[in-house]
């Protein structure tokens, strides 16, 4: 591993009087395919919006390679959640992979063949080649989220921040996932994504990040994906304790609950 390809330094992000992030640390070295775990209302999608810059943090720090994010955007490629895309958006497959390419290429600058055959290649690693002319909003929820990936295989980053890249989709598209996502940790690209399935993370992550609108723990998994990180998580209502059944998660963390916070 060479460096620290994300850092975060106290940050907390608010909406209105509720913290979503409170103070979080995060050193995540390059080359790793991390896991980040945590409730619903934790703050997971949030911390990915922190580091892009699509939210505002009150507090904090963020580093992209040592640097300002805007200044290392290039080195980024995000998959935002399935449910937030407009699918219905009149568009083939092949454009949509290209758009991943607009930030090297500047908006006013269209796609030529070089680009074309750069978001081909990406389709054929997520076995969508055969769909490139269709219009997205004639795929599946699985072939929906191979295109994203392609797109974000398209922007050749070395940083891919996913949020719940496997919601939706079926066995055989989970497992050509996780393939492609431990290839890109494979060729030195780091590697975060927002994941709910904790039965899965020791099988498919080297590092995992335990995060309950504060950081539980950070680590390999063999460090920090504990019992005891765990309950502290998951407020002691743990929905995988070797092989324990799901509970609900705690109630949201909130500002009057914080320490010396009114």
């Amino acid at each position: 591993m060479n460096g620290t390809a994300i850092e975060v330094r106290d940050l907390t992000v608010a909406y209105r009087d509720t913290p979503v992030l409170w103070d979080v640390d995060l050193d995540l070295p390059a080359g790793v395919l991390m896991a980040i775990v945590g409730p619903n209302g934790a703050g997971k999608t949030t911390l990915i919006k922190a580091i892009l810059g699509l939210v505002e943090p009150a507090a904090g720090l963020v580093l992209v390679n040592g640097s300002p994010y805007r200044s290392e955007r290039r080195a980024v490629a995000y998959v935002p959640q399935r449910g937030s895309v407009d699918w219905d958006f009149p568009t083939s497959v092949l454009d949509v992979v290209m758009m991943g390419m607009y930030g090297r290429l500047g908006w006013l600058r269209r796609p030529g063949k070089a680009e074309r055959e750069a978001g081909m290649q990406a389709l054929e690693k997520v076995a969508m080649a055969d769909f490139a002319g269709r219009q997205i909003s004639q795929l599946s929820g699985g072939q929906q989220q191979r295109v994203f990936l392609a797109r974000a295989l398209a922007q050749d980053a070395s940083i891919y921040l996913m949020d719940e890249p496997f919601q939706g989709v079926d066995a055989t598209t989970e497992r050509a996932i996780v393939v492609l996502l431990q290839e890109l940790r494979s060729q030195g690209n780091t590697v975060a994504v927002v994941h709910h399935d904790l039965q899965t993370v020791p099988e498919y992550f080297d590092w995992v990040l335990l995060l309950n609108v504060r950081r539980i723990a950070a680590g390999t998994v063999a460090e920090a994906f504990t019992d005891e990180n765990l309950r502290a998580t998951y407020g002691g209502r743990v929905p995988y304790l070797r092989g324990t059944s799901a509970e609900p998660p705690p109630e949201p963390f909130r500002l009057d609950r914080a320490s010396g916070l009114e």
